[in-house]
């Protein structure tokens, strides 16, 4: 048997390929026909059939090179064949090596899976029954839904997070802290310091959580307050960069392993996704600061008062046990006030419309539609897309219309910041003006499903608008990166069968479109 590989002091390290929940949910659906066989090869094998097959995996050096193929994965409406998968595979060998796996699609199937597993949704080992968890099968269930249950998947991860430790036995790491928990620990010591400003955390400070060797959050604290004395808000990221390395015990020789860019970068970025996927996280400043969503306060002092101390595992079915159970108290608990979300939203929504150029939203509604786009707004960049399509239309919508009120349903924390997509049951956007109340739906779907996921909710909420405003003008507008066919087919059925009209655009007519009209009932006309 292989020595076991020694635990050493490294940098907080989530995988970057698993950004949002949506992408750990579908890689979890692709698995769940295997839940209770024996993990093999052949697993492994049918597996990844699934992902290439569900567009979820690609290979950049055999399918993306290989036309017909390319066209094929870049089509929403063609798929790929069994016989053309089993070709991909065969010549897309996986320069890959994963601890207790074959080099090869083996290692890849476990960085797929890897982060499910610390998190406690799924448990694998060669030769062992695949066992999804009580909360792996909540957050598949709650995907599936249509909508997606988003208060559910929100309380999935904080159930998760609140847990999650960093020296967990599938990792080989010496630091001993649970990062959500140290999180709000520290907040919690700068809120109470009469010297701080009561704004939270600041963004390049996080780099030190991310490199904390203990839970020790009165020492961490102590260590944030002696950077602030000396560098004020404005330290740079070398400054942080050289805090780390002694944190890690890491010389010269270390800093290609543990880069700037990844530490101050990429990692910070990574974890502040991770956090807000909690929901009790806001943001301040212009993304500058981490602070409590205070419409959580409840969930906070409970994590605090319970989680603060907690027992090491070290097998790794025990530490997945605890993972994989729900704290029925997560789900129960509740403190959002609905009346002060709608005034914090539209607080918020006016302070983006008024401080940002209409170019400059018009630049990021290209980018949340594009594939491979990537906004480098600090606050922007770490929204989920679908939930920033709707915070960016209804930026758009506030700044190109005069006087037209914009009630957006996403969900926000205290600073008024998107958090999640709008509940199901809502339009996305509602829109008043004097003789017109257009419902504005957004979707990055763009495949054939477009129609059947958008159009029968679109229909109802229109029918029930018309309804309640008989005296106005009420039309739905859906807008997409690109309008599938049989959307535009569903859309004319709609407006025969039911007389409403759902009017569709592209992001890029959208945008020209409300450059060139002067009120809503001109685009509604449209």
């Amino acid at each position: 048997m292989a020595k076991e590989r020694r635990k050493e002091y490294k940098p907080l390290s989530f995988s970057t390929t698993m950004r949002n929940p949506a992408r750990i949910a579908a890689f979890l659906n692709c698995i769940l026909p295997y839940e209770g066989h024996v993990l093999t090869s052949d697993i492994i094998h049918e597996v990844a059939v699934n992902l290439i097959m569900a567009k979820l995996y690609y290979t950049e050096k055999y399918e993306m090179k290989v036309p017909e193929y390319k066209r094929i994965y870049k089509s929403d409406d063609l798929s790929f064949t069994r016989e053309q998968i089993e070709d991909i595979i065969a010549n897309s060998p996986q320069d890959h090596k994963e601890a207790g796996f074959e080099k090869g699609w083996g290692s890849r199937f476990d960085t797929w899976y890897k982060l499910s597993m610390e998190f406690g949704f799924i448990y694998y080992e060669m030769g062992k029954q695949i066992i999804i968890s009580q909360t792996g099968h909540m957050l598949i269930d709650a995907f599936n839904e249509v909508p997606a249950n988003d208060s559910k998947i929100q309380n999935v991860f904080l159930n998760a997070l609140m847990k999650y430790q960093t020296s967990n036995p599938f990792r080989k790491n010496a630091n001993d802290n649970v990062p959500l928990v140290l999180l709000l620990q520290v907040i919690k010591l700068l809120k109470e310091d009469p010297d701080e400003n009561d704004a939270g955390i600041l963004r390049s400070e996080l780099s030190l959580i991310i490199c904390w060797p203990d839970n020790d959050a009165e020492r961490l604290y102590r260590t944030i307050k002696e950077l602030r004395a000396q560098y004020g808000y404005n330290y740079s990221d070398e400054v942080i960069y050289d805090e780390c390395l002694q944190l890690l015990g890491a010389g010269e020789d270390k800093k290609k392993r543990f880069k700037i860019e990844q530490i101050t970068g990429e990692a910070v970025d990574e974890f502040i996704r991770k956090m807000r996927i909690t929901g009790i996280i806001s943001l301040r400043g212009n993304g500058r600061f981490l602070d409590f969503n205070q419409f959580e306060a409840d969930k906070i002092n409970y994590i605090l008062e319970n989680y603060s101390t907690y027992t090491r595992y070290a097998s790794k079915e025990d530490y997945f046990r605890y993972m994989g159970s729900i704290d029925a108290h997560i789900l129960a608990t509740t403190t959002i006030q609905e009346e002060n979300i709608n005034d914090v939203r539209t607080r918020t929504l006016n302070e983006w419309a008024t401080n940002y150029d209409k170019q400059e939203i018009f630049n990021e509604l290209l980018i949340v539609c594009s594939k491979r786009g990537e906004s480098r707004n600090p606050v922007l960049r770490i929204i989920d897309k679908p939930t920033r399509f709707e915070f960016l239309t209804s930026i758009a919508l506030k700044q190109n219309f005069e006087g037209l009120t914009v009630c957006p349903n996403y969900h926000v924390d205290d600073e008024g910041l998107p958090t999640f997509t709008a509940s199901g049951g809502l339009a996305d956007i509602e829109c008043f003006d004097t003789d017109c109340n257009p419902l504005v739906e957004v979707t990055l779907i763009t495949a054939r499903t477009q129609a059947t996921m958008e159009m029968p909710a679109i229909t109802r909420h229109l029918q029930e608008a018309v309804t309640k405003y008989p005296d106005k003008i009420v039309v739905s507008l859906l807008v997409a990166p690109t309008i599938h066919a049989d959307t535009k087919y569903m859309a004319g059925y709609s407006k025969y069968q039911y007389n409403v009209d759902i009017l569709t655009f592209t992001t890029e007519e959208f945008i020209h479109n409300i450059s060139t009209v002067t009120n809503i009932r001109q685009l509604a006309n449209k």
